[in-house]
Parts: structure tokens; C-alpha cells; sequence
């Protein structure tokens, strides 16, 4: 009878572990080790593996192949989950999700899927603000993909890690591989800095139109509202536009004043960059008369002949 008790007991125990809310015991961003043995992860190995127990049966009932990547800050965490179509499949084939899920409960928010996600260096949106994640991810594989870029951050707001820039399902597009039909598109974009340290995205697409009609530019600058800390996307034109194609043209990936992120910067060696950034001199007609001309010419079947 007492061993019924105390087996009891045990079984309402574990499910109180089970029920109770998972808190971070740190407040800074740090991806969850699944490497428990390493001595590296030894102060916080029985935390993080309680994270992994708690993101695995809230993912539960989705559909994922493997949990690649788990970040945390405050209650909640940043996980990416990848799916394979068939175990015989390529890695090349796997798409990937982003989710948020709360360490308070097992809510679980969906933020992003794609193919072919590549992280890039933090990125910081204003002065005194923490650093972002960003990444580079594209929309299918085998096919004319689009690119996107976006910053990962975790929103007070509403407790949960989200992306910025979002417009619908995607974000922002900072390459295509397609254009219309008889258009020559440039593109070019790039992460940039101000002198007081806060960083931005600009992109410029040029669509070339021959003879068609004029070309169309579209310059846009991707931030966040200094006041009240939104995304914000502003489209330039006249001074400010000419002026961002200047400074997205001189970007050079990893240069201090220009582009901060390797990686994030792109198009530079367009023709379009490089004639606005090296234009040539043009040689223009000569008009003026010769130095011994005096007006006095006339024409050769009036002029006195001689014998």
C-alpha cells in the first residue's frame, strides 16, 4: 500500500514538471547547447535540455524533420526546424521554418518558412539598441527564386520572437532572378551605417525598359522608427534617392561607414554602379574656328583662277 502511495505521489510530480512554466535563467540571447556533455555548457546543460523538452511537445502535431537551432531570451525561444520530404531525400531539398514559442506556456507562433536560410553578422537598428539576428533566405529551389532578408527580434510587446519588415508571409526582396519580358533589371542593395552607429537597409532596382519608355528607379530605405521603435520603410526620391544610390553603390561588404555585414551587400559591380561611380569624360565636337580664319573664304568655283 505504501509503495502504491509513494509511486503515486512520484506520477503527480512528474506531472507538475511537465505542466510548470519553463523560465530562461538568463535575460541575454544565447542559443541552447544540445551538446550537454560539453564542458562549455555544463552551467547551464540542465537548463537548456529542459528547453528542448519543452519545445519538442510544443511542436508536437507539426510537421518538421528536426530542430536545427534553439535560441532563447527572457520566456520565450527562437527555434528553426527543418523538413526533408523523404529520408532518401538531398539536404539541398530540406525547407525550413522559423517559430516562436513561449517558455510560459506552449504557445507557438509560426514566423517564417523558406529554403536555403543563411545567417549574416547581427545587425544593429539604432544606437543604443541590442543587436538583431538577420538572415538570407529564398523562396524555392529549382526555380527563379526571390531573396529575402529580414532581422529576428524579440518583441516585449507581445513576449515572443518575430521578423521584421514582414509583408504578408515574406519580407523583404533584395534579389530576383527574374525580370519582365524585355527589361533589363539592375539590383543592388546593401546594410549601411550612420555616424551615430545605427544601421539601415537600402535596396535600388533599376528597370531598363530600352526604347520602350524612360527607366523607372525604385529606391527604398528599410529601418526602424526612432521614436516609436516600428519597422519602418520609407521610399526616397529626387536628392534623397540619387543620394542612396551613391552610397549603396560605394558599399563594400565588411568597410566600416558603408557596410557593416559581409555578406549584405550586393550589386556593386553592376555596369550601372561602376559608370556611376567611375563616369567616363565625354569628348565633345569641336565648334571653334580655326585661329587664321579671317571670314574671307568662298567657295571653290567663285575664287579667281590664275594661269
Amino acid at each position: 500500500m505504501r509503495n502504491i502511495y509513494r509511486a503515486t505521489l512520484l506520477a503527480l510530480a512528474i506531472l507538475i514538471l511537465a505542466a510548470t512554466p519553463l523560465h530562461s535563467q538568463q535575460d541575454a540571447f544565447h542559443w541552447v547547447n544540445f551538446h550537454t556533455d560539453s564542458a562549455a555548457s555544463a552551467g547551464n546543460a540542465d537548463n537548456d535540455q529542459n528547453v528542448v523538452i519543452w519545445v519538442t511537445r510544443a511542436l508536437a502535431g507539426e510537421k518538421w524533420t528536426a530542430i536545427r537551432e534553439i535560441g532563447v531570451q527572457y520566456d520565450a525561444a527562437l527555434v528553426i526546424t527543418t523538413e526533408r520530404t523523404a529520408p532518401d531525400a538531398s539536404p539541398d531539398s530540406d525547407t525550413f521554418q522559423i517559430w516562436s514559442v513561449s517558455l510560459k506556456n506552449h504557445l507557438l507562433t509560426s514566423i517564417l518558412k523558406g529554403v536555403n536560410l543563411r545567417w549574416q553578422e547581427p545587425m544593429q537598428l539604432a544606437p543604443a539598441a541590442p543587436h538583431e539576428l538577420t538572415v538570407l533566405y529564398d523562396d524555392c529551389r529549382e526555380c527563379a527564386a526571390t531573396t529575402y532578408f529580414t532581422a529576428l527580434h524579440y518583441d516585449t510587446t507581445q513576449h515572443g520572437f518575430t521578423a521584421r519588415w514582414l509583408r504578408g508571409a515574406q519580407t523583404i526582396p533584395v534579389w530576383t532572378a527574374t525580370a519582365p519580358p524585355g527589361v533589363a533589371l539592375t539590383q543592388v542593395y546593401a546594410v549601411l551605417a550612420e555616424p551615430d552607429g545605427g544601421e539601415f537597409l537600402g535596396t535600388w532596382n533599376h528597370f531598363d525598359f530600352g526604347k520602350q519608355k524612360p527607366a523607372e528607379d525604385y529606391v527604398y530605405r528599410y529601418d526602424r522608427d526612432p521614436f516609436h521603435g516600428l519597422d519602418r520603410t520609407q521610399v526616397l526620391t529626387g536628392k534623397s534617392a540619387e543620394a542612396m544610390k551613391d552610397r549603396l553603390c560605394a558599399a563594400q561588404a565588411g568597410s566600416t561607414g558603408q557596410s557593416a555585414n559581409a555578406g549584405l551587400a550586393r550589386g556593386q559591380d553592376s555596369a550601372l554602379c561602376q559608370q556611376r561611380l567611375h563616369p567616363r569624360a565625354e569628348r565633345n565636337p569641336v565648334t571653334t574656328p580655326p585661329a587664321n580664319n579671317q571670314g574671307r573664304s568662298v567657295p571653290y568655283n567663285s575664287a579667281p583662277r590664275h594661269n
